[in-house]
């Protein structure tokens, strides 16, 4: 054996872990878990670097540097695009996708193709410059999830919409690029495809079970326990078993519910104290990492699904997607989530 093949071969062969491949049940995707990489939480550490105090256009007092309003949680008597607000939606100014037109699909030989219309909004979670939603006090992160509840409820009334995506950008290698407290909303005339996948395996399984495979995932992690970050009368939080990424969790409520939109006021307090909670952990063990936050729920032309399971996916990005990765679609995770959920319990 060559000295260089001895330098990268373990001293001790049968001391090394073996990696383990999971896979995801709802996506399906395959997930190697590779604990032989396992790291320390201080080796994720992605030295964070407040911004520059720059100029704001999201900041009070700035209200006419965004698009005008399309609506805010504000004081009595406050005009719009003034001053007094606490929560407020704004077109993006550089929408991805455009509110006018009609989807006009049509072809050219094997390709389709149709009208980029949609929504594109900024929800702008506090007047203050504040860079993380835990900086929020439980009643100000309740509007932010209120807001987000009531745009969706108004943009489904559009039948040219078919999906709405809320999701937040938290840090420049997250892909924000202003770091004042903000989440972002996306209608589509499509289905994403990601979501449409999740939703067919979901419903395979219930044909086949009788019983809804985000509502099975809940009893199993209660049960095992290892895996549950926090829990609540109404929410629980968890590393997924198949885990994509180091220190990703779910939040999901745990009475099956198919959409975000659909939640009464008491599920809301509750929501925002285990997000905020969450948050405060994963901020505590990784020094405010970035991170990426999804809120996946049923599509708007289904009113109600026994399958589907609204939930919450938060994901910090402290590795790099590869090529592995992009070649074959597996993720490779050197944080075992049952590591992961220990360390955050802790904090």
């Amino acid at each position: 054996m060559s000295e260089k093949t001895s330098q990268i071969l373990p001293d001790h062969p049968e001391e090394a872990k073996m990696p383990e491949l999971r896979r995801e049940p709802v996506s399906g995707r395959w997930v190697i878990i590779a604990s032989e990489r396992a790291a320390r939480p201080t080796d994720f550490l992605t030295n964070h670097q407040p911004a520059e105090n720059n100029f704001c256009p999201f900041c009070e007092g700035n209200e006419e540097k965004t698009p005008p309003e399309i609506m805010a949680y504000r004081e009595n008597g406050s005009k719009a695009d003034s001053k007094g607000w606490r929560v407020r939606v704004v077109p993006n100014k550089f929408p991805a996708l455009r509110t006018e037109g009609e989807q006009n699909v049509h072809g050219e030989g094997i390709y389709e193709m149709m009208n980029g219309i949609g929504v594109h909004e900024v929800i702008i979670e506090s007047p203050r410059h504040v860079v993380s939603l835990t900086e929020l006090g439980n009643g100000n992160i309740e509007e932010v999830l209120r807001s987000y509840r009531d745009r969706l409820l108004e943009i489904k009334k559009d039948k040219r919409f078919a999906y709405g995506l809320l999701f937040k950008n938290v840090g420049v290698a997250a892909g924000a690029s202003l770091e004042h407290t903000h989440s972002q909303l996306i209608a589509t005339p499509i289905v994403p495809q990601l979501v449409e996948n999740e939703m067919e395996r979901a419903e395979a399984f219930f044909n086949n079970s009788r019983k809804c495979i985000f509502c099975d995932m809940i009893q199993q992690e209660i049960a095992a326990e290892k895996r549950v970050v926090i829990s609540t009368e109404r929410f629980i939080a968890f590393t997924p078993f198949a885990s994509r990424f180091p220190f990703e969790i779910w939040i999901l409520p745990t009475a099956h519910g198919s959409h975000y939109e659909n939640q009464e006021e008491g599920e809301i307090e509750e929501l925002a104290e285990i997000l905020k909670n969450t948050l405060v952990k994963l901020e505590s063990v990784l020094d405010f990492p970035p991170y990426n936050f999804i809120i996946h729920s049923t599509p708007f032309n289904i009113h109600k699904s026994e399958y589907f399971h609204w939930h919450i996916e938060i994901i910090p990005r402290l590795t790099n997607i590869a090529g592995f990765e992009w070649g074959t679609g597996f993720y490779i995770n050197p944080m075992p989530p049952e590591e992961a959920a220990e360390i955050l319990r802790k904090k």
